[in-house]
């Protein structure tokens, strides 16, 4: 068993070496890279992308990225390609094909096929000189030094890199789309990444009571609303305009300060600039304006005035911290 200190040494320097790779990348940004991404803004068809080995891993990773931010795209993988997978090959797709080495059995076999087809092949590749160089239109140069394992042989850097030029060419061809925040939302109905997107204050408060009660009712009748309603607060209203807030804390706080409850009113011990928020705005908005302001709830306001309450336990069970 090595040391902690070795340990700690070995991720350090695969953290590192990873790094520098990612960095040296930025010099491949170039013409061919430019190409890539204006043929499939051009193209009509999907991006189908395959590899070999841990390049398939990476190649079903990129089509994934590829499909929610607006461009469709299929994995193949190609040893299956030559075994009848190609068929999935339409007229106007496009191959991208991953390989550090660009040597590899499958790939001398494929190749020459996708040429003779006339799709349009990029290679992703590590070696300029590889047979996958020789037969791609175009090239998105993936080249490393050397990968992170001591031996130089599991592929770390290599397929890192890899995974984050197909990030490069995502993005790009994202903002060459204007692929926006609602786009990206429909795309990602479900779990928390959609619900940041979509879900509004108002589908969250229109679950809840409306608590309220008038500025002259009674500590007592404030305190029942409070109890029964399990929001921590009610608002204090006249006809249907939010004139403050009594709070769990506004309860305690007014225990502190007066001995005699005799006569006390709603309207004397309210918070009367109660925090609020429009009903249609995002839920993940209200959840940073809670933990910046350090409460628990906000009022939820429409056109017509109050319309309900929204608290932090709403937020968190929706997955929005």
């Amino acid at each position: 068993m090595k040391s902690k200190k070795s340990i700690i040494t070995a991720g350090i320097n695969t953290l590192q070496a990873e790094a520098q790779a990612i960095l040296g990348l930025v010099n491949h940004i170039n013409d061919d890279f430019i190409a890539v991404v204006e043929h499939i803004i051009a193209g009509n068809g999907r991006v189908i992308v395959t590899g070999i080995g841990k390049s398939a891993i990476i190649a079903q990773k990129i089509v994934a990225t590829l499909n929610s931010t607006g461009t469709p795209s299929s994995y193949m993988h190609a040893s299956d390609a030559v075994h009848g997978d190609l068929g999935m090959i339409q007229k106007n797709d496009i191959v991208i094909c991953i390989s550090k080495s660009g040597n590899t059995p499958e790939i001398k076999v494929l190749t020459p096929l996708l040429k003779r087809s006339g799709t349009l092949l990029i290679g992703m590749v590590g070696q300029l000189d590889s047979e996958l160089s020789r037969q791609a239109d175009l090239i998105l140069n993936t080249t490393v030094e050397k990968e992170a394992c001591p031996n130089n042989l599991a592929p770390t850097t290599s397929t890192t890199a890899q995974l984050a030029m197909g990030d490069a060419l995502a993005v790009s061809l994202l903002l060459a789309r204007e692929f926006s925040a609602d786009d990206f939302a429909r795309f990602h109905p479900g779990g928390s990444l959609g619900k940041k997107l979509y879900l509004k204050v108002s589908e969250l408060a229109e679950r809840n009571a409306k608590p309220s009660v008038l500025a002259g009712a009674s500590v007592k009748d404030a305190i029942v609303s409070i109890s029964k309603n399990r929001l921590g607060a009610v608002a204090v209203v006249e006809g249907n305009r939010i004139k403050g807030v009594i709070t769990d804390g506004d309860i305690r706080r007014m225990l502190e300060k007066y001995s005699d409850l005799t006569g006390l009113t709603a309207g004397d011990i309210m918070n009367n600039n109660p925090k609020t928020i429009d009903k249609d705005t995002l839920a993940v908005t209200a959840f940073e304006l809670i933990r910046q302001s350090n409460i628990t709830q906000l009022l939820v306001t429409d056109a017509n005035g109050y319309f309900g309450i929204v608290h932090l336990h709403d937020l968190l069970n929706e997955g929005l911290l």
